[in-house]
């Protein structure tokens, strides 16, 4: 089944998600994995893309906005949101989902959903514990960048304006797993149910 998790974060340093994205860290401790000469080691096989951002630069780029908008300023602030798309493991056997596809859908999730937002989208081949299942990684900065069209999951009429932050209600939640189950009905990828875990590190 396809899973989506959700982990928002006060840390004001973007630098560390685009790090854990780009290098192997060890599940266990939480840190980076170093070579013979003691520097990190790169992901063996992702797929990475920025949204109203360059990827390498999501950090500054991050913070320029913050500071634009006057926004994310206080240490107690969300700057930003972590959403990670778990597919079921018998995708890649079963439905030939590849990392480059996922890629695409993960793409087309934050289009849809983020509207507006800079993002960071990357696929990862490796599962949690060796499980092997593909997953999605999508992280927002919490402050939207640009004015954006009005969507039915908007629940505010600030919701499409730039330098108002990602507002995330129940209802919103809902709409996001209704929106992953429908791109797993219609890509025929294995969708019993999507389940929703929030968590804040």
């Amino acid at each position: 089944m396809a899973i989506i998790k959700h982990i928002k974060s006060r840390n004001a340093n973007y630098s560390d998600a685009l790090e854990y994205l780009l290098f192997q860290y060890n599940e266990k401790t939480g840190k980076p994995i170093l070579d013979d000469s003691g520097r990190k080691v790169l992901r063996e096989e992702f797929y990475m893309d920025g949204l109203h951002c360059d990827p390498m630069s999501f950090d500054k780029e991050c913070e320029k906005t913050n500071t634009s908008f006057h926004k994310n300023q206080k240490r107690g602030d969300i700057k930003s949101h972590h959403y990670i798309i778990s597919f079921d493991p018998r995708d890649s056997t079963e439905n030939c989902l590849t990392g480059k596809r996922a890629q695409e859908l993960g793409l087309e999730y934050a289009k849809a959903n983020f509207p507006g937002h800079q993002a960071l989208v990357c696929t990862h081949m490796d599962g949690h514990n060796g499980s092997g299942n593909i997953h999605v990684h999508i992280v927002i900065n919490s402050v939207r960048k640009l004015d954006v069209p009005k969507q039915s999951f908007m629940e505010r009429p600030i919701d499409c304006k730039a330098g108002h932050k990602h507002h995330l209600t129940k209802d919103y939640l809902k709409h996001l797993q209704k929106s992953l189950m429908d791109i797993c009905m219609r890509e025929n990828l294995n969708q019993i149910l999507s389940l929703i875990h929030i968590s804040e590190p």
